[in-house]
């Protein structure tokens, strides 16, 4: 029955292992996760008190949990107060955190602005900005460059109104802060609010005299966090007196002036210690804008200002009412207009030039000049007063002179005819054409290659490589002379003397001579057709008129400063002999003869021995005339700055009437001085001249290569025969109209040349 008994209870084999461990686990209802797609099913009441149970028995000896009561008033006020306690803790320990980044933000920015400051060692009130005073030949003034700086003016010699119109107006709390004033800047921005825009500043005279002497205007919060920095340091480095006056003497009150002394110069005609109420009132006002308030600019805006000057002095109790009443309208103007005479022109080269001379300017210093006032004013009048009268008749707008000495001093020099509404100096600066006024070097090349002003050459047609240059007059004369080829201006003889010597060689000349432009060497330079300037054309017209010494043109003969020192003194030019005295009296005589019969027959210099030529560029875009004495050497040029052409206005015409005007009155009360010329010879140059030329007409010459010297052929280059049938010399009558044509002035069509 035993096996009977073991078969039915079953044999259990022992296990081992993670399946020995798991055999007797047994999963609950209550051990599942729950998932949130599960839902709770509906179960009898019967299964819910079995499952109450089961979890009783479950639970084995763990005690029942006890139940919490609901929360009644006090648990809510508990909460409420521990609530509140939070919220103030979270309030104080929140403020205190942001109030130290703020602090750290604060320091911050005032040590990034502070690194961006100038160096500490060079915060130092800066000198004041230098002065160039130009003075003339007689030691009067002529023009001031840089900026209008009056002298320093100790804040004890000015009357007490003055300083108080400052303080009234600017900063009326100025005795009373330290720098900076927030009570200021507070009541600007509510105004300025109220207003719906800028209508009030905050900053104090120190932080205007810090913006004023280290600082630039430009607008910005950095520049503004500087400017308060530098205030707070002025104000610990210097007194309250100091900075006032110091404010004072480096405010810029429009006009190019600074300082309270200049202002008062500039506006009123007298010094800052003798200004009225009134006028202390205006020069206060015009701190807000002096650009546009300036009394020489807009005086009726000077003179409102003035009034809230003067009211607010009232105000503040430093007038009374009756003398602010009394002060209303009663500045005394004397403004000096600003300069716009010709002589800026000058004024503005010397500039340009400083620095060169004597390096960087840090002090005043008096430039003294080779200008000659009087001259000057002749100047400026011959050239304005002849373009009003006949500009629009040539459609000329422009025009420029200079007048030098035969040793390159310049004694009046105009570059333009207004300089107020135009500054560029066409006298130095523009580059143009000078046409048949280039051809002297030509000569003088060929006359210093062994031919003489007797010298004959055929004025014929030319073909140049397709290129034909012409004469005014469409006209040829045959065998000319030089003197005759040059005193009419023949344009063909030009090119053919060019291509005897070699352009490369009248380059050479020219450059030789002063000038310093580049130069094409073609056949087309014998006509002017390379640019130069005024300036260095007359320079190198100067060696004719002194024997043959080179120049160098130049105004500035020495500079010093306003104590007397002297940092610059012209030497004597070294340049030597650049033209032999022999070849000087032949160009002389030759250019002379421009003026007695040729193209510059107009110019009338009684007494006086004088030369020179006549030039117009293509398609009359530049009209010039460059005629000398043994005293002074002068240049007019007219045209357009766009370079458009004129209507048919060519060297003879108008420049020659100008040079005219000009050279007659700076010649009046003078010695005649005779130029060098050759030694006299029985029957006389003239005389010459009426000896046998060739036939009027020659066939035309085709030349190969157009730099290739054109000694090899006899059309252009061999002498007349003995035998040649002769005519007589062409005059004034048969080769030159009157007025504006005539031989000078022609250019060839649309191609090159011209006189």
């Amino acid at each position: 029955m035993a096996w009977g008994r073991k078969k039915s209870g079953g044999r259990k084999e022992p296990q081992f292992g993670l399946a020995a461990a798991l055999s007797e686990l047994r999963l609950g209802p209550q051990d599942r996760i729950a998932v949130a797609d599960d839902k709770p099913k509906k179960t009898s009441n019967k299964s819910s008190s079995k499952s109450a149970r089961r979890k009783t028995d479950d639970s084995g000896d763990e005690p029942p949990r006890e139940r919490k009561p609901p929360a009644g008033r006090s648990g809510a006020k508990r909460r409420s107060k521990s609530r509140a306690g939070f919220s103030i803790s979270r309030l104080f320990y929140w403020g205190a955190v942001l109030g130290l980044w703020a602090t750290i933000a604060v320091v911050g920015v005032m040590v990034w602005v502070g690194a961006h400051l100038p160096a500490i060692q060079s915060l130092e009130i800066p000198k004041r900005p230098p002065m160039i005073q130009i003075v003339g030949l007689d030691g009067s003034v002529l023009a001031t460059r840089g900026e209008m700086a009056g002298a320093n003016v100790a804040l004890k010699d000015l009357p007490p109104y003055l300083p108080r119109a400052f303080i009234a107006i600017e900063d009326r709390r100025f005795y009373s802060h330290y720098g900076v004033d927030p009570l200021g800047i507070a009541r600007a921005a509510v105004t300025n609010i109220l207003h719906h825009g800028v209508s009030q500043g905050g900053s104090t005279l120190t932080q205007q005299l810090a913006k004023n002497l280290f600082l630039t205007q430009e607008r910005t919060f950095q520049r503004k966090l500087q400017e308060v920095e530098l205030a707070l340091w002025l104000e610990r480095k210097h007194s309250k007196a100091e900075i006032l006056e110091l404010y004072l003497n480096r405010v810029y009150f429009g006009s190019g002036a600074y300082g309270v002394e200049a202002a008062a110069q500039r506006y009123f005609g007298k010094s800052a210690k003798n200004v009225t109420i009134a006028e202390a009132a205006m020069l206060a006002g015009l701190v807000k804008s002096p650009s546009r308030l300036a009394p020489n600019r807009n005086p009726e805006g000077a003179e409102q200002r003035a009034q809230l000057v003067l009211a607010a002095m009232a105000d503040a109790k430093f007038i009374t009412e009756a003398q602010a009443q009394a002060s209303i309208g009663h500045p005394s103007y004397n403004v000096k207009p600003a300069g716009a005479g010709t002589v800026n022109y000058v004024a503005d080269w010397i500039g340009e030039v400083l620095d060169d001379l004597i390096g960087q300017i840090d002090q005043n210093v008096v430039v003294e000049t080779s200008i000659d006032p009087k001259l000057q004013s002749i100047a400026e009048a011959s050239v304005i007063d002849e373009l009003a009268a006949k500009s629009v008749k040539f459609n000329v707008s422009q025009g420029a002179l200079v007048a030098m000495t035969p040793d390159g001093a310049v004694r009046a020099m105009v570059g333009g005819r207004n300089y107020a509404e135009s500054q560029y100096n066409r006298a130095v600066t523009a580059k143009r054409q000078p046409g048949s006024a280039f051809k002297p070097f030509v000569y003088l090349t060929a006359i210093e290659a062994g031919l003489t002003p007797e010298t004959v050459r055929q004025d014929a047609p030319l073909d140049v490589k397709g290129w034909k240059p012409e004469n005014y007059s469409h006209e040829y004369f045959g065998a000319v002379t030089l003197t005759q080829a040059l005193a009419m201006s023949l344009n063909t003889v030009a090119v053919r003397l060019g291509l005897e010597v070699g352009p490369k060689n009248v380059v050479r000349t020219a450059h030789r001579l002063g000038i310093s432009s580049k130069l094409d060497a073609n056949a087309s330079i014998a006509l002017g057709t390379s640019e130069v300037s005024v300036i260095e054309l007359v320079g190198a017209y100067a060696p004719f008129a002194n024997g043959g010494l080179g120049i160098s043109p130049h105004v500035v003969t020495r500079i010093r400063t306003a104590d007397g020192k002297v940092l610059y003194a012209r030497s004597a030019d070294q340049l030597g002999q650049v033209i032999e005295p022999r070849h000087v009296a032949a160009m002389n005589t030759m250019m002379q003869e421009t003026l007695l019969s040729g193209t510059a027959h107009k110019a009338e210099l009684p007494g006086w021995m004088a030369a020179g030529k006549t030039g117009t560029s293509q398609d009359f875009r530049d009209a010039w005339f460059i005629g000398y004495t043994a005293n002074l050497v002068t240049g007019v040029w007219l045209g357009n700055d766009d370079n458009s052409p004129t209507k048919k206005a060519t060297g003879g015409g108008l420049p020659v009437e100008i040079w005219t005007r000009f050279m007659k009155a700076a010649h009046q009360g003078i010695t005649p001085v005779p130029l060098p010329v050759p030694a006299a010879q029985p029957g006389g140059l003239l005389a010459s001249l009426s000896q046998a030329v060739a036939p009027a007409s020659a066939p035309a010459v085709n030349v190969s290569a157009v730099n290739t010297p054109m000694v090899n052929t006899p059309a252009v280059n061999a002498p007349i025969a003995a035998n040649t049938a002769v005519r007589p010399v062409p005059t004034r009558a048969s080769v030159r109209p009157e007025a504006a044509g005539g031989l000078d002035g022609w250019l060839v069509d649309r191609l090159f040349g011209g006189r």
